[in-house]
Formats: structure tokens, sequence, C-alpha cells
């Protein structure tokens, strides 16, 4: 497989998902660059926006299993990862499995649990296993995560440490409709569509799970120039010293760029990265990541702004 394969792919996947998804190309495109570079994703939006709608699309496009976990306060780790439950006949424990189990889990309102059930999920999305008891499981792949939390409402609610927000690759925003979207939306909703039945809809698979890993495997064989790479460390360090930042990206903030940018150039057909690659996948790989200082909030500033400020003081390579 090749990057015009991967493209024809793509292609194929937005029009099946564009059955079901009105004025969400954006988003539903860094789904698809994270599943295809082993990332997970935190999407970010107000209920009703299609967050969950379309974590299911993405899993059925790719025939994969398919776990929604409402995550609330009183969620406890185990209730995620599973437990040992003693069999009687046998006189041994055995693994009864949680929901982790899967290849596309949707943490529906993580941030509604408390860090020690949300750390539950570090393992996972690191090393795609999980230990219980002295005992290793490996995730079935392609395992990818993908968490909603709503913006707005903060009671009761638990911020997600930095350990476990940097194990995101992306933090994608989902918006309100443009008017002309929600028209559509509507439309489609009076001729009888229904969110909850994807296959009256008429939505097809298009490749099978399996599949994922050999894209993967072509995606590293794209191309990145030394003065690509040069340009991903430099953004890197400009955020790490930028006046507006406490902390800037880690190490695995750059690897994820570079992942990402090596994936969204194949989705474009393309066996190389240019430095407008970067610039792309830049903004929902660091949003999650910086930290402001309060004189950068009282000022205005929110993170996209920042990471405006950051890319235009960065000289791009020729």
């Amino acid at each position: 497989m090749n990057p015009s394969d991967i493209q024809i792919v793509y292609k194929r996947l937005r029009a099946e998902a564009d059955k079901v998804l009105v004025g969400l190309q954006e988003p539903f495109e860094f789904l698809v660059v994270a599943l295809f570079s082993g990332g997970h994703v935190l999407l970010e939006g107000v209920p009703g926006t299609a967050k969950t709608l379309m974590a299911k699309t993405l899993a059925h496009l790719v025939q994969a299993k398919f776990t929604r976990v409402q995550f609330t306060p009183d969620l406890m780790p185990s209730d995620i990862l599973g437990t040992s439950v003693f069999d009687i006949t046998s006189s041994k424990f055995h693994l009864k499995r949680g929901p982790i189990f899967t290849q596309l889990l949707l943490a529906d309102e993580i941030n509604r649990t408390p860090a020690k059930t949300q750390s539950a999920l570090l393992e996972a999305m690191e090393e795609r296993q999980i230990n219980l008891e002295g005992e290793r499981y490996p995730l079935e792949a392609p395992f990818m995560v993908i968490a909603t939390q709503n913006p707005i409402e903060y009671e009761g609610t638990y911020p997600l440490p930095e350990a476990q927000l940097d194990r995101f690759m992306f933090k994608v925003l989902v918006p309100y409709s443009a008017l002309d979207v929600e028209v559509e939306i509507l439309r489609r909703y009076h001729h009888g569509f229904d969110a909850h039945d994807l296959v009256s809809a008429g939505l097809q698979a298009i490749l099978p799970a399996e599949a994922v890993a050999q894209i993967r495997q072509a995606v590293t064989q794209v191309v990145v120039e030394e003065g690509v790479l040069n340009y991903i460390a430099r953004i890197s360090a400009a955020s790490r010293q930028s006046p507006d930042v406490v902390l800037g990206a880690s190490p695995r903030a750059s690897t994820h760029v570079l992942l990402a940018a090596k994936t969204y150039a194949a989705l474009q057909g393309r066996d190389y990265v240019t430095p407008d690659d970067v610039k792309a996948v830049v903004p929902p790989v660091y949003r999650h990541r910086l930290l402001l200082k309060p004189e950068a909030e009282i000022e205005g500033l929110d993170a996209d702004a920042v990471i405006g400020r950051l890319m235009g003081q960065v000289e791009v390579p020729r």
C-alpha cells in the first residue's frame, strides 16, 4: 500500500461518513489521521454536536469493535479494566474483562470521573496493554481511545491531569453548526434519519480493522526532510520559551506532530511531508498541552491564539 492507495481509502471513508455526518469534515479528518497514526483523540464540544456519532461512524466504517463508557463520579478503575472473579468449580480466579478490551473505546465525558479512574487509561493508551494482579493483557489492535468533554459545564467535573492530556494526540474542537449545515441536519431528520441506526442510513464498512495496521506501516515510509524535522523541533522549543506559557509542549508532542504530519501527507496522496502539513496538525496537537500564564488569559488569549503567535515566530523551511 502506498500514499495514493491511502488517499483513495480516505476519500471513500469521507464519502461514506458524509451520509450521516454534516459539516464535520475537519473533525472527522483528524479522527482518521489519529487512527492511521496510532493516536488518541479528545473531542471537546457542547452536548448535541455529534461527537458520539462521529466515533460510532468511524468504528462502523473500519469494522472495529466499539465500546462506549459513560464516565461518572462513582466510576471505579475496575469498571473499565475488569476484575478477577473466583470460579468455584475450578477453584481458580479468572479475569472478567472490562470495556477497555475493545478496539475503539469512547470515553464519554471523561472529565466527570476522578483522576484515580482517569488514570486507568494511562497504560492502555501508551502501551496498548494493561497489567492486573501481575498479569499482562495486550489490547486488540487497532486500539484507540476517543474521549469527549463539555467545555462549558464545570460543576461536578475533574480537570484531566497533564499526564493524561499528553497521551492524546489531538484535542479537536467540535463547534456549533453553521446555519446552512443545521438546516441540512433538520432536513435529514425530517426524512427519517436515525442517528442510532447507522445501517438504515446506508452506512457501509469501507475496510476491515486489520487493514489499519497495513496503512500504519505504509505511513512509516513517508519521507521527512531534515529541514522539516528541525522545523518541528523549533516549534516545540518556541513553545517552552514563550512568555505566554507556563508549560510548553513535551517531546511526545513533537513525535505526535511528526506522525500526524506523515499521515496527513499520505491522506493528500503524497509520500513526503511539507511545512504546510506540519502547520495543519500543530494546533490540535498543541492546544491541550500548553498551560497559559494568567496574564495571557487576562489579555484574552487562548491556546490557539498562542499557537498562532508561536508559528509566526518560527522560520518556515524552504
